[in-house]
């Protein structure tokens, strides 16, 4: 399954489509007012499915992750002077790849690939695509990149 991540153009806060290969929007991002970044995502239909909140007051940037209402993880930045390097507590993920130039990989414990994400160029806005081998883990992987998103724009700010 694929998913194309596109930032809307004209929003006062962050906010999201993200298609499938068809055009059909599969999920809605939007931005709320809040301290630090906090993402809500919906559904096509409108049912909120998840949040990607920051934590503010933290010496790296944090990040938790929620489906509906429950905590399920987070990711946090490591301190790392070259290449940025993101620790993930969740379902046993890790990331490898270039987070500056949007090429990175989600593996999980055994080592298969859950995701993999790249930016396309020449869009009038950031335009992503996810591609997720398992439709089941899209929502966890969508919440991922949302907040490896966020941290690349506050640190960027």
């Amino acid at each position: 399954m694929k998913l194309l991540f596109k930032q809307r153009m004209f929003s006062w806060f962050d906010s999201y489509d993200i298609y499938d290969e068809a055009g059909n929007t599969v999920y809605i991002v939007k931005g709320q007012l809040a301290w630090g970044h906090c993402l809500k995502i919906f559904d096509a239909v409108g049912n909120e499915v998840g949040t990607v909140q920051e934590r503010v007051l933290t010496f790296l940037p944090k990040f938790e992750i929620y489906i509906k209402e429950q905590y399920v993880g987070c990711i946090t930045k490591e301190f790392t002077f070259l290449k940025p390097k993101f620790n993930i507590d969740y379902n046993g993920w890790h990331v490898e790849g270039d987070f500056f130039g949007w090429d990175y990989q989600v593996y999980d414990m055994s080592g298969s690939c859950i995701a993999g994400v790249s930016k396309e160029l020449f869009h009038w806005t950031d335009t992503y695509v996810i591609d997720v081998p398992d439709s089941k883990n899209a929502l966890g992987a969508l919440m991922l990149v949302l907040a490896i998103d966020a941290e690349k724009c506050s640190n960027n700010g």
